[in-house]
């Protein structure tokens, strides 16, 4: 895991102080990698590196970067791991490749130098890197599949400048850092902000499973290459496994492949433990074949002896499977002192992420760099209320979907009273309710569009929300659902879910926040159940009348997790940050969004605030 930094030189750009410019890039990024830094100027001068590096794997020094091919045709930044490099280096060496390094990273340089953009099929991994080709004088920049390493671009005085954070590119001169509507819209919708987009215009994120290509003439092309949705759907009838122990077998293998290949490392590898079914998985499947991993677990003083309380039962799981376990409670004054810090660390504003910023804290105190997570075993296995509540109400309100205006209406004249009563939500029921994008919306949202222009620009709003398009872009997601297989509804609206909750709330809050809460203390989060191959293998089975579901997917392990988790009522992971704080900020999640949101946007120099503070 690191830090990676450039700029690609336009033909015909104006005198800059490039060199400056990628050192200030690089400074920002400086937590993300203490172990080794390096920069780099093509030979042609066009391009500029810049990494920081925190070493994982093949410790030495020779797999410091920027990394160069022996005849100096590529150059590599690389922030990520490729969990089957060893397999790929292999298949190189076979054709002859010779490698100077034990390391992913040159196993990435050399893949490019063999088969070209081709290569990303053939990667597992969690990755966003830059290569340079000096004879053809071209920029190649990817993304993985699932977006668990971020990628931000900016152009500005005909040059391309990318980072592994936004806040990298921010103080870039002449980067446009008005406000970008779809961004602000967008945070206050769905608590973080969607990608492409950022808070400001000049910015943008790469979008997952993308590559970019780019020259002395500007980005030549930008293409999709990878989508977890029709992934999870690109299998064949006989591939759905015929008996429950068929499928009990295959997921088991599943899991137990994924886990093994992300405790790949050269340095100890500890594990995030919860309450949770998704943890305490892993801590079993791990568990069959070393006893390595130590346990780390969050606790908090206001939660002792609560429902809310995970300790107990984590310190129970720990016990169950022999691992050693550092549990830490972090109390008001804790979470005052490193507030500024971790509001600072956030690249980009979010409702979430201060449970996974103190976990990795606790990390790096016990002296680990690499931490396994249970994060996405929900979109997984079917672990949300959403996998219930949304089809449910897609297949009550379909028809009235067809009658835009009715929805509309509705809302119009009810809204007021139905805000003074409960969730404004419940006024948009008719307008949203009946199609899979609207129904996710008032599943996930945190404030409904019409609310926005209460407190944000009305203009401001209405762009935002109309290149959003979300409910669109979420009903366009699920196209390619109607040419799957023939499966019974019940397994096809799951299918649904799950790519909803992976490309959206997955994505753009829960992997990002894993990012730079993680980065934060230099501490590399691996996600073993967010793994493409693991998506591709588990399609068939959560398509067939046997579909893995939490807790019932629990029983597929060799030594079963303890029955007081696999009882345990589903619950979010608790942190009691509206009790820490003081006045109107621990009213509730919207006035944390408010203060969120108002310290990330103007804690910059010389901006023009777009918008109010909710309250």
């Amino acid at each position: 895991m690191c830090g990676i930094a450039g700029i690609l030189v336009y033909q015909d750009a104006p005198s800059l102080q490039v060199g400056e410019t990628l050192a200030g890039m690089s400074n920002r990024l400086r937590v993300r990698g203490p172990d080794a830094s390096g920069a780099w100027r093509s030979p042609s001068g066009n391009v500029h590196f810049a990494h920081r590096r925190l070493s994982i794997i093949d410790l030495s020094t020779r797999s410091d970067q920027p990394l160069h091919s022996a005849d100096g045709r590529f150059s590599i930044v690389f922030n990520g791991e490729i969990y089957n490099y060893m397999e790929l280096r292999t298949q190189l060496q076979q054709k002859g490749c010779v490698f100077s390094t034990t390391g992913d990273t040159e196993v990435l340089l050399q893949m490019y130098a063999q088969y070209g953009v081709a290569m990303l099929t053939q990667l597992r991994g969690m990755y966003a890197f830059a290569i340079w080709d000096e004879k053809e004088q071209q920029l190649f920049l990817a993304r993985d599949p699932l977006g668990i390493k971020p990628l931000y671009y900016a152009q500005a005085n005909r040059c391309l400048h990318f980072a592994s954070q936004a806040k990298a590119l921010i103080d870039v001169p002449g980067v446009d850092l008005s406000p970008q509507p779809a961004g602000h819209v967008g945070f206050f919708v769905w608590g973080s902000v969607p990608e492409p987009w950022t808070l400001y215009r000049g910015i943008l994120s790469c979008p997952s499973g993308a590559w970019i290509l780019a020259g002395p003439g500007g980005i030549r092309e930008m293409r999709q290459f990878a989508s977890p949705a029709e992934e999870s759907i690109r299998f064949s009838e006989d591939q759905i496994p015929r008996s429950e122990a068929e499928c009990s077998e295959r997921l088991h293998a599943a899991l137990e492949e994924s886990v093994r290949m992300h405790e790949i490392a050269d340095v100890p590898v500890g594990i995030f433990l919860s309450a949770g079914i998704d943890s305490g998985m892993m801590a079993s499947l791990a568990s069959e074949r070393t006893g390595r991993l130590e346990a780390l677990t969050l606790g908090f003083d206001l939660l002792k002896g609560t429902p809310s309380d995970e300790t107990p039962l984590a310190t129970a799981v720990a016990r169950h499977y022999g691992l050693p376990q550092k549990v830490e409670f972090i109390d008001r004054g804790v979470f005052h002192d490193e507030r500024d810090r971790l509001l600072d660390t956030m690249d980009q504003p979010t409702i979430d992420g201060v449970n996974t910023y103190f976990v990795s804290r606790l990390a790096k105190q016990a002296g680990f760099k690499v931490a396994l997570s249970g994060l996405g075993g929900d979109e997984l296995l079917a672990g949300y209320p959403s996998f219930r509540n949304v089809p449910s109400t897609v297949h009550r309100l379909g028809v009235v979907s067809r009658i835009p205006a009715l929805g509309r209406g509705f809302r119009v004249v009810a809204a007021p009273l139905v805000s003074r009563l409960t969730s404004p939500k419940y006024a948009s029921l008719l307008e949203y309710g009946g199609t899979w994008g609207g129904a996710y919306l008032l599943r996930r949202g945190l404030f409904m569009p019409w609310e926005l222009p209460r407190f944000l620009d009305p203009d401001l709003v209405r762009e935002g929300w109309r290149d959003l398009a979300s409910v669109q872009q979420m009903n366009r997601l699920l196209q390619p659902f109607r040419q799957m297989p023939a499966v019974p509804r019940e397994q096809a609206d799951l299918l649904r879910v799950s790519a909803l909750e992976t490309c959206y709330y997955m994505r753009t809050q829960l992997l990002r926040d894993a990012d730079w809460a993680g980065m934060a203390h230099s501490i590399e989060i691996r996600v073993p159940l967010v793994d493409m191959t693991l998506l591709r293998q588990l399609a068939p089975l959560r398509a067939s009348r046997f579909t893995p579901r939490k807790p019932g997917v629990a029983n597929c392990l060799t030594k079963p997790l303890p029955p007081e988790v696999l009882s345990r009522p589903k619950t979010g992971f608790s942190v009691p940050v509206r009790e820490w704080m003081h006045g109107p900020l621990s009213r509730g999640l919207r006035s944390w969004a408010s203060f969120v949101y108002s310290t990330q946007y103007s804690a910059l120099p010389s901006r023009s605030h777009a918008a109010s503070v909710p309250r």
